[in-house]
């Protein structure tokens, strides 16, 4: 009868810590939670610059392109914050940004010798349906997920001297604007739970962005140059993020 007894009360105390460990281990990325986080993005262009073409000189349709003329965008780095709700155990609506940073300007070609000829501070949020795959108390969940991007550029401006006056004369002057755009987006990433709430994600995202340089300038005879580039920019963004899940 002890010996019964003995052992009824080991399978529940085994019964009652098994319990507790499910408890414990239960990770909260289910339905109805919230996610937030916060980490880096490195931002990685990968397309080019098509040819500048001078659109109009003093008032009057030009419409010329100039041979050899090109550009890239540099790779730049940002903080960035990201939030998830959990509409199912699977599906997933999450916001993410990035913090103010810079994009350089870096000429091709022709423009090569002149380095980085210019810098804008853009602004690209994302939102983005994801699907998490296994369980909602998987450890590791792999995702995929298509959103949409609103991208927009603030300070943007010609920054080489060299490249102003040969371009346009010397005693030019010049400012710059870079047009804004909706893109779709696609990301691959997963998530693994350290801990019930806490968690560490990787995740890689595809933006098949176009912008369009206009470029003012003023010659030291006040004639106007407006000319034209447009730059495929297509950025592939890395992301290491730690999260928090309510």
């Amino acid at each position: 009868m002890k010996g019964r007894l003995k052992i009824s009360m080991l399978s529940v105390v085994a019964m009652s810590v098994g319990a507790g460990l499910a408890v414990q281990n239960a990770h909260a990325q289910a339905s109805g939670s919230v996610s937030v986080g916060v980490g880096w993005l490195h931002i990685m262009p990968q397309g080019q610059s098509g040819q500048t073409v001078v659109e109009s000189v003093a008032g009057m349709p030009v419409n010329q392109a100039i041979s050899g003329t090109g550009a890239h965008v540099g790779a730049s780095d940002a903080a960035s914050f990201e939030a998830e709700y959990y509409v199912t155990d699977h599906f997933g609506v999450a916001f993410l940004a990035g913090s103010p940073f810079t994009s350089d300007l870096i000429g091709n070609g022709t423009l090569s010798r002149y380095g980085v000829i210019g810098k804008a501070k853009p602004m690209a949020p994302v939102l983005e349906a994801r699907y998490h795959f296994f369980a909602a108390d998987a450890r590791f969940r792999p995702y995929v997920a298509l959103g949409v991007n609103y991208t927009w550029y603030s300070d943007t401006r010609l920054t080489n001297n060299d490249f102003v006056a040969s371009s346009f004369g010397p005693g030019s002057s010049t400012r710059a604007t870079l047009s804004t755009s909706w893109n779709p987006t696609v990301s691959l990433g997963a998530t693994y739970a350290i801990t019930k709430h806490w968690s560490a994600g990787f995740a890689v995202t595809y933006i098949p962005l176009t912008t369009t340089l206009t470029t003012y300038a003023r010659t030291a005879a006040a004639t106007e140059i407006v000319s034209k580039t447009k730059i495929r920019i297509n950025p592939l963004i890395t992301l290491l993020n730690v999260s928090y899940t309510f």
